[in-house]
Parts: C-alpha cells; structure tokens; sequence
C-alpha cells in the first residue's frame, strides 16, 4: 500500500501533524475519518492540493509559499473578487488595472489565472475574473508546477469549481440553493446552484450546475456591472478503473468598464481632495456628433495637437491651456473618470474533459484537454478603445506512479503537452490622440474631451492603429517526483521541456511594428527543486530553487512582431525561497514564513511593448488559528521591495510637473517620454513604488454551536497597507490606510441570512494606476458598501 498523511480533525490531511508519536511521519492510509476539531470557516485543508507541484500535497506540507481559500471561508469573508484575497493570502496587494479586477499583483508583479489547473488566456483588466461558485481557490507564490506548462516565477491563481465529486466520493443525494443578494448603489444578484447524483447503465457519478447573474450599478457614478454566469461540470465512473470529468464556464460582462480614477493628480488632490478645474476651448467638435473625430484634432495619424513628446525643456502648446471655468473644488471619491460613450462588453467560454485510468497498483492514466476563449470590445473616452478575439486549447496526457526502495519512498509523474493560441489584438493610441487629464471630472464629460473610435467610423476615416494577429504553440514533456529519504527528509525535483512555435503580423494603421510576418522557434528548458526537513514538533524548514521560461504576451494573449523580431519574445526568470512551515498545538495553529528573492521580467505597455526587468524580494507570514472550537484567527502579512531594472526603454505617459509646465497651461493635452530611463534620476535601476512595502491583514472569526432556535456568527478585521507612489522622480505619494470590514450569519435549517459592510469606517484611500498611466491616475478607493444575502438551500 502506498504511503500518504492520515486525514483527522476534520481540517489538513496532516491535522495530526503534532501529536505525539505520529509527527510528520508517513502512515499507511485508513478507512476511518477521526474529526479532532471544529473548522467551521474552513481555514484548514480537507483534500490534498496539485496546485503548487502537480502532486496530491497538502499545501501546508508543501515546501513554497501558497495560500488556499475554501469555498466557506470565501463565503464568510466576504471575498467576492480576486483583489480581496489580500484579507487571507500575504503578498498579493494588486494595484488598479483601471478598476477591473482581473488579475493579481503577486509579490509585485501580475499573477497568471488558471482555471482546474490550466491556464487561461491573459486578463489584465478586461473583465472581472469571476470567482464565484468555486470549490477552492490557490493562490501559489512562485512558478507554477512543471505539470500547468511554463510560466514566469512570481505567482499564479488556481480556480477549482465546485463539482460532482467532492473529497474523493460522488454526489450521493440532490442538492441545491438559491441566493439572492442586495446592497448598496443599487445592488442586485442572483444565483442558484443544484447538484444531482448520477447513476444510470451501471455508472456511478455527479452533476452541478450553477448560475448567477447581476445587474447593478457600483461606488463610482457611471459604472454599472451587469454580468451572467453559468457552470456545469460531471464526474463519472465508468467502470474497470475508469472515470471521467467534463464541463464548463460561459460568462459574459457588459458593464467592467475601465476607469484611470482620478486625473489631474497633485499632491493638494490626494491630501486634501482639491481638484483643478478648467477646459480648453481650443478644439470643437465641428460636426456635432459629440466627440473629437481626427479631423477634428489635427494631422492624423499622428495627431500630435494633443500629446508632446518630452525632451528635458518646458514646453506646452494652445491645445494644452485650460481657459474656461478655472478655478478648483472638492472632488468627491464616487467621482471618476466616466462618459455615457464608454463601455466593455466581455465574452469567455471555458471547457474542460479529462479521463483518467486508475490501476490496482495505485498508478494512474491522465488524458486531459482543455479550451479557453475570450472575445472583448471596449472604449474608454480618453482615447483608447480594443477589440481582441483571442482562442487557445490544450492536450495533456499524465502519466502518476509510486515506487517504494527500502528507506526511500517516492510519488512521481511525467508527461507531454500541447497548447496552441490564436489571436487577434486591435488596439488605437499611437497616433497621440490620448489625453486624459483634457477632461475636468469634476464638471463631466463633454464633445471635446470624448475620442473618436472605431468602432463608428466617421467620414475621416479612423481606423484600428494596432491590428496584431498572432498564433503560436507550446510541445513540452515534464516530470516531477516527490521523494521521501526515510521518513522526514523530502526532496522535491521538477522540470519540463517546451519547443514554442511564434507568428504574428500587425497590420494597423499606425502600429510601429515592423511590416510583415515575423516568425521564430526556441527550445527552453525549466526546472524546480525543493529540499525539506519535517521535524516531530511541528516545524518543517524548506529551501526551493527554480529557473523558468515564458512567453511575453500582449492583453489578448498575442505576441508583438517587434518581439519576435528582437528575440525577445522568451524570457527568463528565476526564484530563490526559504522558509519554515508549522502545525502546532494538535494541527489548530498552521501557517508559514517565506523569504524570497526573485527576478523576472514585465511586459510593458505602448506603441512599442518592451520587456524590462525586475528584481524582488520580501517576507511573508502566513498565520491560521482555530482558537476554540467557535472562534478563529487569520492573519497575512508581507513586506517587500521590487526594482526595476534599468535602463527602463519603456514609452511612458509622464505628469505636467516634470516637464516643468504649469497645470493650467498643460492639462488639456499630455507629455510622453519614449523611454522612461529618459527621465531625471531613473537612468538605472529605481524602486517600483506603485506596489506598497508592507501589507498585514488580521482577521477573526466567531462560529456559534448549533440551537434550536438556528446558528449566528461573523468575521471582522482590518487590512493595514503602507504608502506607495508614482514611479517619476519626486513623486506624488498616496498615504497608508487601513480598512475594516465585517460579516455576520444567521442560520436556521435551510434558511441562510448574512450581512456584509466593507469598509466600515468609510476610510478614504487611492489605488495607484498600472502600466503606461501608472504616473497619471489614481483610483480612489470604494467607500462603505453593504450587501444583504438570503439563501434557502434544498
């Protein structure tokens, strides 16, 4: 028989970890469950997870730093996007994509989404990733396994949906619920999920489906979120050691509107709330169809009447001057860049089917495939709208066995994948017809601060400036093996070999890509080791070691021709963590410190994307307590410092004060530097300020027994973030903040009541903006929200 942890306690698979005689030490796996304790947030593992090595392994007895949260826990706290996660999980504080919350920022640098351990097509900030109805969500600080393919050390999420199977053993009986949640600014949901046992011509399995829908508006006035889902997924047994799963995820956004926050940024803004106001009158909208059309703007396609290139001396121009309503006012949070022309319509459909042959010698037979696709068109009324097409499958055959030679004991798979990728990116803003602080927010949207599109081709013509059509395809084979040296020393070795096939041709009007089809091939090799010690208190120290390869890809998943062309398109990176593990006081007190240190590149935005890199290090603290058997504590905390490396090539849009413009002469148009090493003091390496040095997050919970008259509890805490900045010289800082929120339950057999009030003291913050506007903008943060959920589960 195999050797595995035993399961107790209702929590980890190694609950038992600190109890006396047992330890760490591997036992031979038993028929019963033994429940030890009370989880009753689910804070505590109950399966063993693939996510981090590809290999059935408690995360807690996983030798890098990984957070999961479960599907109560999400429940209890309250976690509704991915950017909340930072309540539960060290490291992964994520600055505003414009807004949408689409991926994470993990240990300063965008994190990869996957879905059932695949990876899904780059999402930036196109729609808010949908985390609704799952299982458990991983949320791995590294490089993923060599199993989920290549990727870029840093981090990565892992989206496990519900299912038909759950904690080894199928849906015995129907089940189901139906929520229905309101709240503040007009907040209406809906969802209902339902879970039927399988059993018909001999097979044994399960069915769940759920869906959800919403139609609200939000804190920022304009922005209006209306968003349908639907899930499905079965699991069968087919009898003579085959099983099989299938289903799938449509979602569809209309409403993840894009939003930079605020614009005109000064110091006086963002201490005391006082905005410049003004507008230009300079240009008009001559035909009267509500916005500027490049006739309307000068010379296109390069239209520089509204942009100008900044060579290291003042300079401004008639477009820039603000000469209309000047003067200032306090501007309110719920206040944000917005016009009745913006708008995001996202569609993604998800599928996935694996079958798996299990045999008597407790190896197994994995054939999987997966497809992801994304299509978006979407405008933000500074200039800037896109439309991506984007489409990618992936075959994966594994193959899982163990081996057992006297003192050394071993859990090892291998394996081949394919992944190809189709794409189309269209993309407008190099023709300079971008200025986002022209508008005044505070006065609202007019036809001569809203940019032509093409999505309604005027007579002048505009057309897409981008039009980047790209494939390419990934052939690896992978390997990693979990080896036991007696019964606590562990050696984890990983490793894959992928052969990348690369095209792309952009076509746009004003692209700065070179013309034609470029295309390239490259080898690559990855690996991953990590060595651990499980000592019988309860501590297991760790060392890991990785080097990984990866794609460098655009917001739709495509590579720029530039890219190719440069042999720039493959990058490295590399990670370097140690730390110690923990399950104390009988498997109640679980939790890790990670220190780390990495390097890996980012994928800038502009006319001319261009990789730069980063180097990172930093310390995180994970902490889970089960106090009682009523009341629990969580903490998460981290502390670090990325560098960007120079010199930094990267176009960048810069603020009015560093060309030493004044704001009234400057406003109505924008400043852009074609390398941001261009810029005083940023010539070498500088720090990434837009991610904050240190994020701690310290949460209770209270969990009452079960009476007749029904079951309350609640959560409350606090996440404390320090301050961050613009990335210029002399910046504009945006102070530290700390915010409260809270949730209470009420429960009485199949009726569910609960209350959740983020931000309860309604403290004002602001989110730095991301890529080429990082010096620009600012999103305020969302004041006090309330939301009101009722659920009558069957």
């Amino acid at each position: 028989m195999s050797k595995r942890l035993m399961l107790v306690a209702g929590a980890s698979l190694s609950a038992l970890i600190a109890s006396p005689g047992l330890a760490w030490a591997q036992v031979d796996m038993v028929d019963e469950v033994v429940v030890t304790a009370q989880d009753r947030t689910g804070l505590l593992e109950k399966d063993p997870s693939d996510s981090v090595f590809g290999l059935d392994k408690a995360l807690i007895e996983t030798p890098r730093s990984a957070s999961f949260a479960s599907d109560v826990t999400l429940e209890r706290y309250g976690i509704e996007t991915i950017d909340d996660l930072t309540a539960i999980s060290p490291g992964t504080y994520t600055a505003s994509f414009y807004g949408v919350a689409g991926a994470l920022n993990i240990r300063g640098t965008l994190a990869e989404n996957y879905f059932r351990g695949f990876k899904r097509i780059e999402n930036r900030g196109t729609y808010s990733t949908p985390i609704a109805n799952a299982a458990q969500i991983e949320i791995v600080r590294g490089p993923p396994t060599p199993i989920y393919g290549a990727g870029k050390v840093g981090g990565m999420l892992n989206f496990v949906p519900k299912s038909g199977r759950t904690e080894g053993a199928y849906i015995s009986e129907i089940s189901g619920q139906a929520d229905f949640t309101v709240g503040s600014y007009n907040r209406k949901e809906a969802s209902g999920q339902i879970s039927i046992p399988l059993n018909f011509a001999g097979l044994e399995g399960g069915l769940n489906l759920y869906g959800q829908a919403e139609n609200s508006d939000s804190f920022y006035r304009g922005i209006s979120p209306r968003r349908e889902m639907l899930q499905a997924s079965v699991d069968l047994e087919l009898g003579g050691g085959w099983r099989t799963a299938f289903g799938g995820m449509a979602f569809h956004s209309d409403g993840d509107v894009q939003t930079p926050g605020w614009n005109r940024l000064t110091q006086d803004l963002i201490d005391n709330q006082t905005y410049i106001t003004g507008r230009d009158t300079s240009l008009s909208d001559v035909n009267g169809d509500g916005k500027l059309t490049p006739n309307e703007v000068g010379f296109y396609p390069y239209a520089s009447a509204l942009y100008l290139a900044y060579y290291g001396f003042p300079q401004s121009d008639a477009n820039h001057t603000l000469d209309v309503g000047i003067g200032t006012t306090k501007l309110d949070p719920r206040t944000v860049y917005i016009s009745d022309a913006d708008f995001s319509n996202s569609w993604t459909r998800t599928g996935y089917f694996d079958l798996i042959r299990d045999f008597d010698n407790g190896s197994a037979l994995k054939f999987q495939l997966f497809y992801d696709e994304l299509k978006n068109k979407r405008f933000v009324s500074y200039g800037y709208p896109a439309m991506f097409d984007s489409q990618v499958g992936e075959a994966r055959v594994t193959y899982d066995f163990d081996y057992d030679v006297g003192m050394v004991t071993s859990t090892s798979f291998i394996g081949a994948s394919y992944r190809a990728f189709d794409g189309r990116r269209m993309e407008s803003f190099n023709s300079g017809l971008i200025a986002l602080d022209r508008r005044d927010i505070a006065f609202g949207a007019t036809p001569t601060d809203i940019i032509d599109d093409p999505f309604s081709p005027e007579a002048y013509g505009l057309q897409w400036e981008n039009d980047n059509s790209s494939t390419w395809s990934q052939a690896g084979v992978f390997v990693t093996s979990d080896i036991f040296i007696g019964e606590r020393l562990n050696l984890i070795l990983g490793g894959r070999y992928d052969h990348y096939e690369v095209e792309a041709e952009d076509t746009g009007l004003v692209s700065y890509q070179p013309p034609g089809k470029f295309e390239d091939s490259q080898g690559k090799g990855t690996y991953s080791a990590s060595l651990t010690y499980q000592f019988d208190f309860g501590l297991m120290p760790y060392i890991t070691y990785a080097e990984t390869a990866a794609l460098e890809m655009s917001q739709a998943g495509d590579i720029a021709p530039s890219l190719i062309q440069s042999d720039a398109w493959l990058s490295d990176s590399d990670l370097a963590e140690a730390g110690v593990k923990f399950q104390l006081l009988s498997g109640s007190l679980v939790g890790s410190v990670a220190g780390y240190r990495q390097n890996r590149t980012q994928l800038t935005g502009g006319p001319n994307p261009t990789v730069r890199g980063t180097r990172a290090k930093g310390v995180e603290v994970e902490v889970r307590y089960l106090a009682t058997d009523n009341l629990s504590f969580t903490f998460a905390g981290n502390t670090q410092r990325t560098t960007v490396k120079g010199p930094d090539a990267s176009f960048s849009y810069i603020p009015y004060y560093v060309t030493g413009v004044d704001p009234l002469n400057a406003f109505g148009g924008t400043y852009v530097v074609w390398e941001f090493s261009s810029l005083p003091g940023r010539g070498g390496d500088y720090a990434y300020t837009l991610i904050p040095r240190t994020v701690l997050s310290l949460y209770g919970s209270y969990t009452s027994d079960e009476y007749d008259w029904g079951q309350v509890g609640g959560v409350v805490g606090a996440t404390g973030v320090s301050e961050t900045s613009q990335t210029v010289e002399n910046p504009i800082t945006y102070p530290e903040y700390t915010t409260a929120n809270l949730s209470l339950f009420y429960a009485r057999g199949p009726f569910h009541a609960s209350l959740n009030v983020d931000n309860v003291f309604d403290e004002l913050f602001f989110t730095p903006a991301a890529d080429s506007y990082a010096n620009l903008a600012a999103l305020p943060g969302k004041g006090r929200e309330w939301r009101v959920t009722l659920k009558r589960s069957f």
